[in-house]
């Protein structure tokens, strides 16, 4: 098993699941404030604090279909199933988040409460299957590797094809009438996210079954997934890494509308952006075989902070050397986002040689809610900076505190981020080569942990 090469065909099967992910999910976070605030009409503080309380039931719905996954038996596995039947819902709920009926504010409020809520319990029933997916394709440590340097490129053009065409398509669709035009282009891209995962689940194959392992009760696995101590702070990183990007990518639309005062140029900001995810993700691979990965990953968060620290002093205009700072930190960004990915697929190893119990849906269900609580963050602070500054919806200029707020958020905030995931992928993850090269060759002889072995635990 652990030699098995898996082949091109699986590999971009698999990738093209989270690229249909990622049709909704970067459109979610690049789209939907600036949707709810200048189109449907919504406060920005109630759509920020909305996008907190949703996580309220993700902590209730991740963790639970993390666990019925784990315990589901089919002739096409545990996970597959709910990528392909999922599908379907999945995009029709991406459109009527994005549909406006003609309601007063209140009904408004309730309407955007609802829909965002069946989208995020959607996204859920497809995402976590198919994260946890990633996990029992293979457990080759540089065959893992592979398949999520192949799924990041893959997931970043498909974040690429719904952001930097929603704009053309909203105006293609609608016109001048961007309500329908909104409506229109998401339900063109759900289509394609709805293609996309069916070739997921045909293509696709699970390997490790981990038959027989779970013998506990629901709350008991609970239990497990919350002492091992490296899916916790696999956790941390999580958080950290996706509350950098979405309070930049967010305030993205604020920043070149009232800061540059050229919303034209956030495409080619986009644009720029999204290039260099794609070499970033193709990069992980090849650093990571020569570099442990944990290395990688906290240098490029330590290079990601200096550089959205740089970006503060750029002058504000759309100059080459604010695309040369927006292209750098998409390559940097997406170089990590991969790493990351195995290192939540470790954490699961590291649990089954701890306990002897492979948790691997309930791992990754844990993991996507911190992903999704700090997408949620995000989104809350942009909503709260906005309104605690004094932003007005669709007026053409912004006071200063309003415009300070814009220019923190899309440099200052990441930065800080990113500094915090540095730190503590250095200080207290563990999981590196030498380490992980002992817990699989003890799995494959079917040993468990008899002590801890700080001895190999390092460089």
């Amino acid at each position: 098993m652990a030699n098995h090469i898996l082949s091109a065909k699986e590999k971009i099967g698999y990738g093209l699941g989270d690229a249909a992910s990622h049709i909704v999910f970067d459109n979610v976070m690049l789209y939907l404030m600036f949707f709810y605030t200048d189109i449907f009409g919504i406060p920005a503080g109630f759509a920020g604090t909305m996008f907190l309380f949703a996580r309220a039931l993700d902590a209730i719905s991740d963790p639970l279909m993390g666990l019925v996954a784990d315990r589901t038996h089919t002739r096409w596995g545990k996970f597959r199933p709910y990528v392909l039947f999922g599908a379907i819902p999945f995009g029709i709920i991406c459109v009527i988040t994005y549909s406006t009926p003609d309601l007063g504010l209140t009904g408004k409020m309730v309407y955007a409460s609802v829909t965002y809520t069946l989208l995020t319990l959607m996204y859920t029933v497809v995402n976590i299957p198919y994260c946890a997916l990633g996990g029992v394709i293979t457990n080759d440590p540089t065959q893992r590797i592979s398949l999520q340097s192949y799924r990041f490129v893959l997931a970043t053009a498909g974040g690429m094809l719904s952001t930097v065409l929603m704009m053309p398509l909203v105006k293609l669709v609608g016109g001048a009438n961007q309500t329908s035009g909104f409506q229109g282009g998401i339900a063109i891209l759900a289509v394609v996210a709805i293609v996309m995962l069916a070739i997921c689940f045909a293509t696709t194959k699970e390997r490790i079954t981990g038959e027989g392992a779970l013998q506990g009760t629901m709350r008991e696995d609970l239990r497990d997934i919350w002492h091992n101590d490296q899916w916790r702070i696999v956790g941390i990183l999580t958080i950290l890494n996706i509350l950098a990007v979405s309070v930049r990518g967010g305030a993205m639309m604020y920043y070149v509308t009232y800061i540059l005062g050229n919303p034209t140029v956030f495409a080619l900001f986009l644009g720029t952006y999204s290039v260099g995810n794609l070499i970033g993700s193709a990069l992980a691979k090849p650093l990571t075989d020569r570099r442990c990965k944990v290395q990688v990953f906290w240098w490029t968060n330590a290079l990601l902070a200096l550089l959205s620290l740089g970006m503060f002093f750029v002058p504000m205009r759309a100059d080459l050397g604010m695309f040369a700072f927006i292209f750098a930190i998409g390559v940097l960004h997406q170089l990590v986002t991969p790493i990351q990915w195995v290192m939540m697929s470790d954490t699961v190893d590291y649990g089954e040689w701890n306990n002897g119990k492979r948790l691997t849906g309930i791992s990754f269900a844990g993991t996507l809610f911190v992903l999704k609580l700090g997408l949620a963050l995000g989104g809350a602070t942009i909503g709260w900076a906005l309104a605690g500054a004094g932003y007005q919806a669709g007026a053409a200029t912004q006071n200063p505190a309003t415009l300070a707020s814009v220019v923190a958020l899309f440099t200052l905030a990441p930065g800080i981020c990113y500094l915090l995931s540095a730190i503590v992928a250095q200080r207290f993850y563990t999981l590196r080569t030498p380490m992980m090269n002992h817990i699989l060759s003890q799995l494959a002889d079917g040993k468990r942990r008899v002590a801890p072995s700080p001895a190999i635990s390092g460089e």
